[in-house]
């Protein structure tokens, strides 16, 4: 026996909807909560603000500019979406970035190694099966 949503009372409704709209934050709330947000601890122990980012035009993405991105998103400095625009950068890619590092620490973010860290080794010419 399910519930049939139609028999519920349009003021309880109501009250439901202003409840879950006091607890989800405006965007003035969390611009308010951004700004106050000066700096967060980086990837080397230094602190980072907006202007220490890398650059919106950058090409070649090192470890350390990769790891420096995340830390601000994780800390409150860019949003996901400020960063993905600024940086041109597909969400699946960041959140790629952030798995590797929860995973592999900084060194998951080469590229140089993808496959290993990837989790998909090719087989070279010189491998062989036993039986």
């Amino acid at each position: 026996m399910g519930i049939n949503c139609a028999h519920i009372d349009h003021a309880v409704r109501g009250r439901a909807s202003a409840q879950l709209n006091a607890l989800t934050p405006t965007t003035a709330d969390v611009t308010k909560t951004r700004s106050a947000i000066k700096y967060v601890i980086g990837p080397n122990g230094r602190r980072l603000r907006l202007a220490d980012l890398p650059l919106p035009d950058t090409k070649r993405w090192v470890i350390r500019r990769k790891a420096e991105v995340v830390a601000a998103v994780r800390g409150g400095l860019l949003s996901l979406e400020e960063a993905c625009s600024r940086y041109a950068l597909n969400p699946d890619e960041f959140l790629l970035w952030q798995h590797r590092i929860d995973r592999f620490g900084f060194a998951g973010l080469r590229t140089t190694r993808t496959q290993f860290y990837g989790g998909r080794r090719r087989a070279r010419q010189n491998d062989w099966v036993r039986l």
